[in-house]
């Protein structure tokens, strides 16, 4: 069974770091992180990911742009926001996304 790919986006490292072993973890998921806009298009351009997470510290018009240029390169790409919180907290947004997109 090929691993649900999902590419994290935020602006601070530290949290970035966690925020992929937390994805990584889970036997079925395999996550890459961006901390820049041009790093995430980068990444979206050269990988096939499921979902997206933008995570806390985007800035509103990196948000939209992102979003933007997501949604019109990959419509099926599902993205979500993370808000921070615990592990617990993650996993189900995670599972949540995936569950309402049948991933």
């Amino acid at each position: 069974m090929e691993k649900t790919k999902i590419l994290a986006i935020g602006r601070h490292p530290e949290i970035m770091e966690t925020v992929i072993r937390l994805i990584n973890n889970n036997p079925d998921w395999t996550g890459s992180s961006a901390l820049t806009d041009k790093e995430a298009v980068q990444a979206f351009d050269h990988e096939i990911f499921d979902l997206i997470m933008l995570c806390s510290g985007i800035e509103p018009e990196s948000e939209e742009n992102l979003r933007a240029y997501f949604t019109a390169h990959r419509p099926s790409c599902k993205i979500i926001q993370h808000y921070g919180g615990g592990s617990g907290l993650l996993t189900a947004e995670i599972y949540e996304a995936l569950n309402q997109n049948n991933l």
